[in-house]
């Protein structure tokens, strides 16, 4: 298990690695290369608009890759989408910006993000399936919850590799090749996640459902037919973890640099140590859930959230470093109570046929209803005003509360249980 545990969160590392420098990069530089004829606000508002192209594709890449991991298993789905992620990123660090190809410069960034999103919308399913169905059942929350520290490695080395940088060179130099250091060095780390993966083991559910025959031929048929109403509970119970994560780093990194005047490496600094802060504790919070239950957990994040939006933004609005980073933490530690436990929660609430797709589907939904316009909203809602963004925690708080009224109405599972049934699943 530790083994497995080790290459899941190494390959989540490196997805969201690629994932997360993306988007740092249209907090910081991407608006004025690449959309430079707009104003400084619609040019940020356009940078987020390709951060968001790759929420969108992701449950696209959930559908394709969560096909082959309940038809072919749950490993090639590992190595394909790592490899799909890793080339679309370095390509991202080799196009050139609008001065020098024009209108084609932004589609092209358009095209690469869709295929980032793509590959990681596979991932996810992969590597928490790989963990979760090897997993002793008193522990699986535990297991599952190596790949769920992933996203904090990954934004750890992706901001830190930003902060380095940032620091250590003019802001001519990092505008001009700087930015482009970390999506190069996405090819270098993609190969070292193919070695490590190259040794794993299928998962014994799998290898059981291949031996009896029992794969399902068309898993996202099954999954509309028999779960979509748990494929729509789970996508807004999720939503506000996306909504969270992705206004602390990635909203009020732009915030903080653009309207508050704070050092870019100092809203990093403060973002970071959340984040890190955030990672260490996930595996203690995974193992509440195996003790208490998954669905327990879920909720009392997601109340936690609704709380704690506008005592955020209040600190956020301070520009004082140390306050701002109280902010980002409370924020950080309400959304891992809920995500150290839902790689084993989601994939226990499908039958083992369609697990790899409906798990995924689901929590990359939740990713387009959270994360691809909390940015973009969050940047309109706080144009403007003179005072706190009030309008941002409280988009936030509503969104808080859609997903503790989604949280209330899906089922416990613990015990764990391999399948919780469902009155309208298809038969096996």
């Amino acid at each position: 298990m530790g083994r497995l545990a080790a290459a899941s969160l190494a390959g989540t590392a490196i997805e969201f690695f690629d994932f997360f420098v993306y988007g740092t990069a249209a907090a910081l530089v991407l608006g004025p290369l690449f959309f430079p004829t707009f104003s400084p606000l619609a040019g940020t508002l356009a940078a987020f608009g390709t951060f968001a192209v790759g929420f969108l594709s992701r449950p696209l890449g959930s559908v394709l890759f969560g096909h082959a991991g309940d038809r072919h298993g749950r490993r090639p789905v590992l190595f394909a989408s790592l490899l799909l992620t890793g080339c679309a990123t370095v390509a991202v660090g080799f196009v050139p910006t609008y001065e020098t190809l024009g209108i084609a410069a932004p589609v092209l960034l358009l095209v690469l993000r869709f295929l980032q999103g793509l590959g990681l919308g596979g991932e996810w399913g992969g590597a928490v399936l790989l963990t979760a169905e090897h997993a002793p059942e008193g522990k699986r929350a535990l297991w599952a919850s190596f790949p769920q520290i992933g996203p904090a490695v990954g934004f750890l080395l992706a901001n830190g590799v930003m902060l380095a940088l940032t620091a250590g060179l003019s802001d001519a130099a990092f505008r001009s090749w700087g930015w482009r250091v970390p999506f190069w060095a996405a090819g270098l780390l993609a190969a070292a996640g193919l070695l490590l993966r190259s040794s794993l083991a299928e998962t014994p559910r799998f290898e059981e459902l291949a031996a009896s025959g029992r794969r399902a031929k068309a898993p996202l048929t099954e999954v509309v037919r028999g779960h979509w109403r748990l494929v729509l509970l789970t996508a807004g119970a999720l939503a506000v973890g996306y909504a969270v994560f992705y206004t602390v780093s990635t909203w009020a990194l732009a915030y903080g640099t653009e309207r508050l005047g704070v050092p870019g490496t100092v809203m990093l600094t403060c973002v970071m140590a959340a984040v890190a802060i955030k990672g260490a504790v996930t595996p203690f919070a995974a193992m509440l859930g195996d003790r208490f239950g998954r669905r327990t957990m879920c909720l009392t994040g997601c109340a936690a959230s609704a709380l704690w939006m506008f005592p955020m933004v209040a600190l956020l609005y301070t520009g004082r470093p140390l306050l701002m980073f109280l902010g980002f933490l409370g924020s950080m530690l309400a959304f891992i109570t809920m995500f150290s436990v839902v790689a084993a929660y989601l994939p226990e609430l499908y039958e083992p046929r369609v697990r790899c797709t409906g798990a995924a589907v689901g929590y990359n939904l939740a990713g387009v209803l959270g994360g691809a316009l909390t940015p973009i909203v969050a940047t309109a809602l706080a144009e403007g005003g003179s005072g706190p963004p009030w309008g941002v925690a409280a988009y936030l708080t509503v969104v808080a509360l859609a997903s503790l009224g989604c949280f209330a109405l899906l089922p416990e599972t613990l015990p764990a249980r391999a399948v919780v049934p469902e009155p309208e699943a298809a038969p096996a």
